[in-house]
């Protein structure tokens, strides 16, 4: 069994420079107060790439790095240890040496963690080849091997006792009902289901009730995924327990209902926005996974082109207008805002935001919840924050005149105004603002950029496989059709991906900085089209353009393209 000195990860990072001594310092207090690993903390602060630390690990070690997304691991061979000790020690079995016999492989987010090493080897009366590997990915893996047993197991145990009571729960009172709730596995159920949900990557968690059963779904990379059906009597107790988490009446049945749920996966903290809609079969409960980290990404990891970014990156630059996200719901508009306010995000500046709700909380920036059963709307709270010396001011969504109204007068005034809009691409936004009654030369002054966006599925690079287009392909792609051009499309029978083709999305971008020639026409009240005809002809890439490009450069399959030049058309 190997032995290993015990290295200093934050010394091996400074020394090949990938850290500095301040960071390293930042790194080791963050890890002091939230108890992770130096290397995880270094990641999450965004300091050093996953790849790097994973790099340097194996080189100072001398050990293997297993990527687990692309193994099966035997069922038995992960189960011969106990869930609660490879939970603890963040560790997993994953198979026998194949050249040396009673030797387990054993992939670990710690190597060097010779207590757990030697435990498994009492444990198994076998000696382990310990293996790296990172943590998302071995708590995946956990998840898959005994979450929906788990689940179940939790589902079986509710089941029996609310036969073994079911007179007494008849009888009961509401709080007497909840009391037994609260004290039962369908908590257990609850919890794993989001936690299986933070696992997957799922944006969405559907529970929806059906005649006969409830039907659990997950939406992963925009595509919803069922994982799980139980019997339709635990819909009462499941819709119970995450009205109570959700902060939401119990005893209301017949109206919808609106919830938040904090919750920590994996010492990650995600917030969880719950909607309950009664339907003939019982009620629906759909919620909303965003965590802060996801939000507040580095924008080069946003899918930008390197003149996306750079006109992003102009467009952020302006001291004072009006910069307009646009797309439709689940484009991933959000994550392009909060990524905007953190690059403005510095000391010198004043920045108030108006959310409904609050996605994510952000350090240095002043926060505004809509409550619009206390009256405060999006205007109210504009109103107010104007009296406030606000140097940027971020509204979640523009949805109406008199909200439009308020910020394009405080971007006139000098504010730079940050915020959403529902359209289908770039110029349409500026007829929208038109239609809500905004004066066309008031729009051509305070509007100075308008990003419209939309999400498409990256192709799994394990499975992607190549084909020749075809002639139509081609025509729609906007190339030589009497050449060969080579794309690919999404492979099956793949562990990275389950089989789906697809890992992760990617954004498509048309950004439209709005120039001295623009500027005229929009004052004059120009149509959409000529103002799109316009915008290429100084140089703006549609959204039909960035989707062709990536299905070139073989990011993503031509179906997925297709869909974005459909739209964009």
């Amino acid at each position: 069994m190997a032995r290993y000195n015990k290295i200093r990860l934050g010394d091996c990072l400074v020394q090949k420079g990938l850290l500095t001594e301040e960071q390293l310092n930042n790194a080791l207090q963050e890890q002091k107060n939230k108890g992770l690993k130096l290397g995880e903390t270094v990641v999450t602060l965004g300091y050093v790439e996953e790849n790097d630390v994973i790099d340097v690990l194996c080189d100072q070690l001398g050990i293997e790095y297993i990527d687990l997304r692309k193994i099966k691991i035997d069922e038995e061979v992960g189960k011969m240890l106990n869930e609660d000790f490879i939970r603890k020690n963040c560790l997993i079995p994953i198979g026998y040496d194949q050249l040396v016999p009673n030797v387990l492989r054993v992939a670990m987010a710690d190597p060097m963690d010779i207590v757990a090493i030697d435990d498994i080897s009492i444990i198994t009366n076998l000696q382990v080849d310990p293996v790296l590997s990172t943590r998302s990915q071995i708590e995946y893996q956990i998840d898959k091997l005994y979450g929906a047993n788990k689940a179940m197991a939790a589902a079986e145990q509710y089941r029996k006792e609310r036969e073994k009571d079911k007179a007494k729960l008849s009888d009961a009172s509401e709080a007497e009902r909840q009391d037994d709730v609260d004290n039962s596995p369908i908590v257990q159920l609850v919890r794993s289901i989001l936690e299986q949900g933070v696992r997957r990557r799922a944006s969405d968690i559907h529970i929806e009730a059906m005649e006969y059963e409830v039907r659990v779904r997950y939406r992963i990379d925009g595509a919803l995924v069922k994982v799980a059906t139980y019997d339709i009597d635990f819909l009462s107790a499941i819709v119970a327990r995450i009205k109570i988490i959700g902060g939401m009446d119990i005893a209301e049945k017949r109206k919808p209902q609106d919830g938040r749920i904090a919750m920590t996966v994996d010492r990650r903290e995600y917030d969880v926005r719950v909607s309950i809609l009664p339907t003939v079969n019982g009620e629906k409960i759909v919620m909303r996974l965003t965590s802060k980290e996801n939000l507040t990404r580095d924008k080069k990891n946003l899918g930008f082109s390197e003149e996306e970014l750079e006109k992003f990156d102009r467009i952020l630059k302006n001291p004072h207008g009006i910069i307009l996200v646009t797309g439709p719901t689940g484009s991933g508009k959000s994550t392009t805002l909060y990524t905007a306010l953190s690059e403005l995000n510095t000391e010198d500046v004043n920045i108030i935001t108006v959310e409904d709700p609050v996605e994510a909380n952000m350090e240095g920036i002043n926060q505004v919840h809509v409550n619009e059963k206390a009256g405060l709307t999006f205007a109210a709270a504009l109103r107010s924050i104007l009296r406030q010396d606000p140097d940027i001011i971020m509204i979640g969504e523009i949805r109406d005149g008199e909200t439009a109204g308020i910020a394009v007068k405080a971007a006139i005034t000098g504010h730079l105004v940050v915020s959403t809009l529902h359209t289908n691409g770039t110029a349409s936004t500026i007829t929208r603002l038109a239609d809500m009654g905004i004066e066309p030369y008031m729009i051509g002054d305070s509007l100075v950029g308008v990003i419209a966006q939309r999400l498409v599925r990256r192709l799994c690079p394990d499975c992607k496989r190549p084909v020749q287009a075809t002639e139509d392909e081609k025509r729609l792609l906007g190339v030589d059709i009497n050449q060969p051009l080579t794309i690919y499309e999404p492979g099956t029978e793949c562990s990275t991906c389950g089989g789906v083709g697809y890992f992760g999305r990617i954004g498509v971008y048309e950004i439209m900085p709005v120039n001295n020639e623009l500027r005229i026409k929009i004052a004059a009240g120009a149509r959409a089209d000529e103002l799109k005809a316009q915008a290429v002809a100084d140089g703006m890439h549609t959204l039909k353009d960035s989707g062709v490009r990536l299905c070139l450069e073989g990011t993503t399959s031509f179906k997925e393209a297709l869909k974005i030049a459909y739209e964009s058309d």
